[in-house]
């Protein structure tokens, strides 16, 4: 294949797979401002995406028309079940690197400023609607982005490109996408999620599937929501008054959980390996 045509091929994935990883996202905000306005006390907008998901789902699994690309279509969304112990190594992976990149951000808060929060204020609205909006955003942008980007986008790359590089382009075109906080500086969003993009590049290039990846995807979404984004900024910057106790703390935590991190995919790409085989 040219270069040139492997230019267009990278271009093709990046549009599809944002594509993929924003319709969706931007439907569900759609109705979920409609939903707010009208009807607050009923949280219909819930139910509704709900279906559109499972539909969503279910045509990018290969299902409906039109049947000459279904095979295609479930080859690149990639939700395939995956053996128990790898399913388990992955799961350590990302938990493990989920622990790094909470402190890499912390250590970053107190480099440049952060912001306070990462959700609109809705204390006027019922507390069942707010927690089932929450919930339902959580799940939303992980199962579209892990469609989009570490299904679609990365297996129509890992067809021209060694695993590596299509795993490094996936993690760019996952790092260019609008994910919170979205008022942040811009260097640190892009290093931490073209980090966390990376993160699941591997997992869905070692496991062939995506389906591990999305779990941790939406743990760590709910976990970064609830205990690291709205804390983040109230770290003093080095700036103000040089490194505290919990700088060095989170500095440290962020080596020795990157170092676990990898040790644990290195160990998952051999389970991998040896399942493949048998």
């Amino acid at each position: 294949m040219s270069f040139f045509r492997r230019i267009l091929l990278v271009v093709r994935a990046a549009i599809l797979g944002i594509f993929i990883a924003l319709f969706g996202q931007a439907i569900w905000s759609a109705i979920l401002v409609v939903n707010l306005k009208t009807s607050p006390s009923f949280p219909w907008a819930v139910v509704l995406m709900i279906v559109l998901l499972w539909m969503i789902w279910q045509y990018l699994g290969g299902r409906w028309w039109p049947r000459s690309n279904s095979d295609t279509r479930r080859r690149y969304l990639r939700a395939n079940s995956v053996p128990a112990r790898v399913f388990a190594w992955a799961i350590l992976s990302g938990a493990l690197s989920l622990v790094a990149l909470s402190a890499y951000w912390r250590v970053m808060a107190q480099i440049i400023r952060m912001p306070s929060g990462v959700l609109p204020d809705m204390s006027m609205y019922p507390r069942v609607t707010v927690a089932l909006m929450v919930v339902m955003g959580s799940l939303v942008s992980p199962i579209l982005e892990q469609a989009g980007i570490c299904g679609y986008c990365q297996s129509i790359l890992e067809r021209a490109f060694s695993g590596p590089l299509a795993v490094l382009l996936a993690a760019i075109v996952f790092a260019i996408l609008p994910h919170p906080p979205m008022h942040s500086p811009l260097w640190p969003r892009l290093v931490f999620y073209f980090s966390t993009g990376a993160m699941l590049s591997v997992t869905a290039y070692l496991t062939k599937s995506i389906l591990p990846g999305l779990t941790i995807h939406i743990v760590g979404l709910l976990t970064f929501f609830v205990l690291v984004f709205p804390y983040a900024a109230d770290r003093p910057l080095l700036s103000e008054g040089g490194a505290d106790w919990l700088f060095w703390i989170h500095g440290a935590q962020a080596i020795i959980f990157t170092a676990l991190a990898a040790f644990s995919f290195v160990h998952l790409a051999s389970v991998t390996a040896r399942e493949h085989v048998s």
